[in-house]
Parts: structure tokens; sequence; C-alpha cells
């Protein structure tokens, strides 16, 4: 048993001891049945605190021949998988946490300037093989890809190769370009053709970024990418279920809805709602609901790319800041945190961040719960967007005043929120006012779900207020209007049947007509109550 070569299974035994552990080990039959397969090589990318390294610590427990590990998967869902015995414990593994030996590389740096990153990593990973196979490595052996090529034949021996944060060069050293290709060709040596085809039998690398791309090429294309845009396969291991969610729940006496509220809003289609599995087991640990974002490193990247002058940017964070979602173009994004050309890629790298959501059928990104929506505005407070603030200061009385249906007070409000943005928001059209609207009513977001543009009867309803699954308050259908009137928009809203989409919905809704005068740059604001 060695470090890097057949570790054992201590870190994930001390998981699986965990009173709050939950069953993730059917991911095993999926990287069982890439074995032996054309191109058994798995990229996993998905955003801190959710659950990469646990992943990569029980595919170790499981694989490695330097450990027994029987009994400790006795009882997990792998263990009634008929094919659990067929690889259990009998794989030459090679097991790189990246992120802990560049930590390594830069301390023997201050000792001796002249070692070099990913030499270091390769004399790490050669002198155990060495100690495993002395009749196979030399001392002059410097390539790590050469070395296991000799191995095989000499041996017929393969390997399996784990690497949790692969991307860690590319994050921790951003601009040192000579260090990334340096990098890339080592990853190259070890999974793209021969020979690495002949001692390779799977691979497993993990971690925030996708594979870098290089134009519209990805460096390493032979891999099967999974990740926040397009999880696929691995869209049940992103994060915890919502069944998962409910147990857990359930187990440990914790409110449900509470949980929902603050951490639940990242969505796959095969599988439905994903939670942040950190945030979830951080709640019922301390028993409280609240913000475990912030003291992650990566808060201070999202106030440096959120500040970002890319036209639109702004826009993008104040409507979806609103609730609102917003269709992006997720494929220019060249997987790096440097190659920026536009708004959409720094949007896509907070997406791989898990700062949002990303629907994957509409293409639309958004802000996905409670929790990441306080640390949003929380940077945008440290980022002096100052009149954004004002508006989400009063929001939570907006909405007071919209469910008491005093409309001098709404549309008073809405002026203010216009008045204050007028620096930072284009405003001549129903679409910009719709997304001074949205921001105006921050704050429902945490009782809402917010759909811009609904279908509804007979046309189109600008903004519908579904209330989420743990809220009390009243469905609100709003129509917004531009030089007409705010009857004329209540008017619309019973002549379009706009409330017969929402025949499921058990309650009263509240029609809400607002409309903007350009001329005495004035709001007006009707409400009325429907009984369905």
């Amino acid at each position: 048993m060695g470090i890097y070569l057949n570790p054992g299974n201590e870190q994930f035994t001390v998981s699986v001891n965990s009173e709050l552990y939950v069953d993730k080990t059917e991911l095993i039959r999926y990287t069982n049945s890439r074995i032996g397969k054309d191109r058994p090589l798995i990229c996993s990318s998905r955003p801190r605190r959710f659950g990469k390294t646990m992943a990569v610590t029980m595919l170790a427990a499981y694989y490695s021949k330097g450990c027994s590990s029987e009994r400790l998967f006795a009882g997990l869902k792998i263990s009634r998988d008929k094919f659990f015995r067929k690889y259990l414990n009998n794989q030459n593994l090679i097991f790189m946490d990246i992120q802990w030996m560049y930590g390594n590389a830069l301390g023997e740096i201050k000792r001796n300037p002249s070692v070099e990153v990913v030499s270091y990593i390769q004399e790490q990973v050669i002198a155990e093989l060495k100690k495993e196979y002395p009749d196979c490595v030399r001392d002059t052996d410097i390539s790590l890809p050469s070395v296991l090529a000799n191995i095989n034949v000499a041996t017929n021996e393969q390997f399996m190769i784990i690497i949790d944060e692969w991307d860690c060069l590319f994050r921790e050293d951003k601009n040192n370009e000579k260090l990334h290709k340096e990098y890339i060709n080592l990853l190259r040596g070890l999974f793209k053709g021969t020979p690495a085809g002949a001692f390779l039998k799977l691979a497993y690398i993990t971690g925030i970024l996708p594979i870098k791309k290089y134009g519209t090429q990805s460096a390493l294309n032979n891999f099967r990418e999974y990740t926040m845009v397009s999880p696929r396969h691995m869209a049940e291991y992103v994060g915890f279920t919502e069944t998962e969610v409910k147990n857990l729940c359930e187990e440990q006496g914790m409110p449900f809805e509470d949980m929902q509220r603050w951490y639940d809003g990242y969505y796959f289609e095969a599988i439905g709602h994903v939670y942040s599995p950190n945030s979830v087991i951080e709640a019922v640990d301390s028993r409280e609901f609240a913000n475990y974002w912030s003291h992650t490193e990566t808060y201070e990247s999202l106030m440096m790319y959120i500040a970002m002058d890319f036209d639109g940017l702004r826009q993008l964070i104040v409507d979806m800041l609103g609730g609102q979602r917003c269709i992006i173009d997720v494929e220019s994004f060249q997987n790096d945190i440097t190659s920026f050309n536009s708004a959409d890629d720094v949007v896509t790298l907070l997406i791989h961040m898990g700062y949002l959501a990303y629907d994957n059928k509409t293409k639309e990104v958004f802000i996905p719960n409670e929790e990441v929506r306080s640390v949003f505005l929380r940077a945008i407070k440290n980022n002096g967007w100052d009149e954004v603030m004002k508006a989400i200061n009063a929001s939570e009385a907006l909405l007071k005043a919209t469910l008491a249906m005093d409309e001098k007070t709404v549309a008073q409000m809405i002026q203010e929120v216009h008045m204050q943005n007028s620096s930072s928001l284009v405003y001549n059209n129903e679409i910009s006012l719709s997304s001074v609207i949205a921001l105006a009513y921050y704050s429902a977001c945490k009782d809402y779900i917010i759909i811009r543009e609904m279908p509804t009867g007979n046309g189109f309803s600008d903004m519908v207020f579904l209330p989420k699954r743990a809220s009390a308050k009243p469905a609100l259908v709003l129509e917004l209007k531009w030089n007409r009137t705010a009857e004329g928009a209540i008017s619309q809203i019973k002549n379009k049947k706009y409330v017969s989409a929402l025949e499921d919905y058990k309650g009263y809704i509240l029609l809400v007509g607002i409309n903007y005068e350009k001329k005495n740059k004035r709001h007006q604001c009707r409400i009325e109550k429907f009984e369905i």
C-alpha cells in the first residue's frame, strides 16, 4: 500500500462511518461498465462541496489492491450488484490528488527553486512504482507514461488512474502557460492513444472545470465528459437527490420545507431536483439553515467575475437576482478561468462553479436557491452596486404592499426602483420594464418561482409568481404595459384567460397590472383578487 500506488481505504471508511453518510456507491456500477469498453475514460466535473473527493476515495477503496474493503461496502447499494466482487480490490490503482501534490511541490520549490511542478508530480509516482516493479523502472526514468508503458510490456499488467482536482493547476496558477502545456502533455501521455491504451484499464478524473479547450477542440477529446451543463449518467451522483434529502430530514428531525427553500434549485431532467451535499450536511449537523457558500475560497472569485466589464453581464445578474431565467450560449466557453470573450463565458464558468444552475432543455441559466442568492447579494454589496442594493432592500415592503393590494404604494415603490436604476438598466420598453419589476420584487424569490412569458390561456403572461411548495402566499399574475393603462393590463389578463394556466393551483390569485407612462415618467398600478 502506498500514497499513490494502491492506496488504502481509510478516508472512505471515515465517510461511511459518519452518521450523515448518503450512499452513492452505485456510481461504481457505471465505472465498472466502462472497463473493457472503448474509451474507458471519465471526466466528472462539478463545483466545490459537491462530493468530488467522496467519489474518488470511494472508487479507490473499491478498486485498490492495497486494501480489503468487502466489509466496508457490506450493506451499501453496490454490494447487491451481481458484479460487485468482479473488480473488488484486485486492480493496480494510481491515485493522484493534484491539489495536494501541487502544495507539496511548492514546498519543495521553496527549498530548491529548480524543482518543476509537473516533473515533481511524476517523480513521486515513479518512486512508488520503482519499489513495486524494481526490474521495470530505472533510476533515470522521468516520464510517468513511459514507465507505465514499460511495466505493461514487461508484465502485461494494466492500471487504473484516478485524479482528484485534475484542473488545480489551471485554477491555482492560471497565467502560467508553460506549466499548463507541460501538464496537458502529461495527461495526453497518460490517456490519449497508444501506448496509453495498452497500460490503461480505466481513468476517472474530477475537478471543477471541464477539460480545457483549444479553439473548439478539447485537449483530451477521448474522455467522456459529465458537467453541470450536461451531467448525463452522472446526474444522480452530482449532488443529493430530493428523496435522499427527504430521508435525511426525516431521520434527523429537520423541516424539509426549509431545506427546500435554502438548498433546492439545481435540476437535471433525468433525476429532478438536486441539492448541494455540503450545505445539506452542514445544515443538519449545525441544526441551522444558513449560507455555507461564503466560507469557501471561490467567494472571492465570484466578486471578481461579476465585476468584469462585458456587455450585458450586469443586466444578466440583475435579471437573475429578480428570479428570472436567462438564455445563454454555453458552447463558446474555453473551460478555463482566463479565456473570457463574452458575458456568456463568465456566466458559464459560474454554472460550473455552482453559483448558477442551468436547464439543458431550455438553455436557461438562473440562481438556484436562497443560499446562493444570499452569496450574490453579499457580492454585489461589496462591489458597490448601490442602486441595485436599494431596490433589493425595499423589495420586502413592496411584496407586502402588493399582497395587501395597496396600489398607490406599489406604484410609488416601483417608481423609486426605476429612478434608482436608471443609470444601470436600459428602460425604454416592456422588456426593460419587466427587468426592473423583477428586481423590485427580489424578496419574492424566497417564496415564489417567478416565470417570465408564461404560456397562459390565449397568450403569454408577462410574469407569473407561483408559490413554492412550502409557501402559503397567493399566486400573482403580472401584466406590464408601456404608455397604456394599468386597467388595460388587468383587462388583458381576464380577456386572454391568463389564469387558466393555473387551474391546478389551489387558492386565490392576485391580478396585478402595471403601466409606465413615458411622457410623465410615472407608474400606475391596479390589483384585483381573483378566486378560482
